[in-house]
């Protein structure tokens, strides 16, 4: 038994495929590259594919390029990737976006007479990706607000941007008050030694790198501007937690608010 393929039909699948994908990841990453870059991107995994289809290789070798090499090129030189752990994120999505259009089309399937109908399928299901995101988008949105803030220290006053994040759930375990998060870069404008303020301690938390301690300490009180419910709420005494590592690489927000700040 033997198959027939025809290289140049299976070349513009691929491509086809390839191009969604980039384009999907592109806008997903928000890496902002030429579409023009992507098309070309995926011009050249498709040629390799193809490629590696016509060399007689065993199936462990093809499955190790398809999957491995010819997808890491296709990223590496279509999206702007700069960090191992960026890459691994795009390596984890691009097979997370291609089961998700995939399934798609394995639906459509039974539709799929002729071949055009194969690139309305796969148009179609990269639409319903990129309105679905959108929609996933906003609903996170809703859950994270920028606003300003301003902190009274015993070193005076300090006006920031705040990230009012949902998420943040953290706690401290001795008094169960909710801990804010602020960035170690203005930690020296809030005060000179966190040690010396007033309920200074340490608290265990959980991060992508493990479990760490925090620097938790209080400070006179804090005014949150128009917030969520409209107006300013004044927080007395709240907590804050200081972390390793910045929490905006650019620099959008300078903490992380609690909301369980409101309820305290």
């Amino acid at each position: 038994m033997y198959y027939e393929l025809y290289i140049d039909v299976f070349f513009l699948e691929n491509l086809m495929m390839d191009s969604l994908l980039l384009l999907a990841l592109d806008h997903i990453l928000k890496c902002g590259r030429a579409r023009g870059r992507l098309f070309l991107c995926a011009a050249l995994g498709s040629l390799l594919t193809c490629a590696v289809v016509a060399v007689p290789l065993p199936g462990l070798a093809k499955l190790f390029l398809f999957h491995v090499c010819i997808n890491s090129v296709m990223l590496l030189t279509g999206l702007k990737i700069r960090s191992v752990p960026q890459f691994v994120k795009a390596f984890i999505l691009l097979y997370v976006v291609s089961v998700f259009m995939g399934g798609i089309m394995q639906i459509l399937r039974p539709y799929m007479r002729v071949v055009s109908l194969f690139y309305c399928a796969a148009f179609g299901s990269y639409l319903l990706l990129m309105r679905m995101w959108k929609l996933l988008s906003h609903m996170a949105e809703d859950q994270r607000t920028i606003v300003e803030v301003t902190l009274y220290t015993t070193k005076g006053e300090k006006t920031a941007r705040a990230l009012w994040d949902t998420g943040n759930s953290l706690r401290d375990f001795v008094t169960d008050d909710p801990v804010n998060i602020l960035d170690p870069g203005i930690l020296r404008e809030i005060t000179d030694l966190p040690e010396a303020e007033k309920g200074f301690h340490l608290i265990p938390y959980r991060c992508v790198g493990g479990e760490q301690i925090m620097k938790v300490f209080r400070i006179e009180k804090m005014c949150v501007h128009a917030d969520r419910d409209g107006g300013d709420r004044w927080i007395q005494k709240p907590l804050f937690g200081v972390g390793e590592e910045r929490l905006s690489q650019n620099k959008e927000y300078e903490i992380i608010l609690n909301p369980g700040i409101l309820s305290s």
